[in-house]
Parts: C-alpha cells; sequence; structure tokens
C-alpha cells in the first residue's frame, strides 16, 4: 500500500539517530560496563552449554554402548532410551526458557543502557 506522504526530512523528529562511529564502537567495547555485560553471557552460557554437550554425550554414549540398559522396559513399550530421548528435548526448553529469564533480568538492562548511550540518549 503506497501513501503520498513524502520521505522524513534529515534532522526531523521521525528521522532515525545518528550512528555512532568506529571509533564509539570500539570506545564502548573496551568499557568496563560492556565487559560486565560479556562476563555476565558468558558466566552463563558457557557452563550450561557445557553441561548440555556432555548430557548428550552421555546419551549417544549410551545409545552406543549400553544398548542393554537403554532397552530397559519402564512401563508398557516405554524404555530407558526412549525417556532420556525425550528428557533432551525438555532440558532444551528448560534451557532456552531459563536462558530468557536471565537475559530479561541480567543482561537486557545491561545492554539497553549501552544502546542508549550509543544512541545519544544518554
Amino acid at each position: 500500500m503506497a501513501t503520498d506522504a513524502p520521505p522524513p526530512q534529515k534532522g526531523s523528529p521521525d528521522s532515525a539517530p545518528a550512528l555512532p562511529s568506529t571509533e564509539e564502537f570500539v570506545e564502548v567495547q573496551q568499557s568496563a560496563e560492556f565487559g560486565e555485560l560479556r562476563q555476565a553471557h558468558r558466566s552463563f552460557a558457557f557452563p550450561i552449554t557445557i553441561a548440555f554437550i556432555a548430557w548428550y554425550l552421555v546419551y549417544v554414549l549410551l545409545s552406543n554402548y549400553a544398548g542393554d540398559f537403554m532397552g530397559t522396559k519402564l512401563f508398557g513399550n516405554i524404555n530407558v532410551a526412549l525417556v532420556l530421548g525425550l528428557a533432551q528435548f525438555l532440558t532444551t526448553f528448560l534451557i532456552a526458557w531459563w536462558y530468557a529469564r536471565y537475559s530479561a533480568a541480567k543482561l537486557d538492562p545491561k545492554a539497553e543502557a549501552i544502546k542508549t548511550r550509543m544512541e545519544g540518549g544518554a
């Protein structure tokens, strides 16, 4: 749907804020505030990633080398392999949910403060 309105003029309130220079980006990247943001992300992401990969590898190794254990019936036609396989999906969703909460509480406010400062709002 086309409109007859002209594009916004430079300097008008509807125009986008000026982009920071390369030097400003480098300055922010080297700031303590950005370092705290990066540390907060890494302190969550790295341990969870390592734990999930280890959990996945245990599942794969059990599937390959512990066939009798994985084939153990728990109830009906449900065996250990099926339960652990479904638990892989469950842990994936739980980690995503947990990260979303962590990010909203710890990362987003810090990132928003940096963004606002970079855009000249603070």
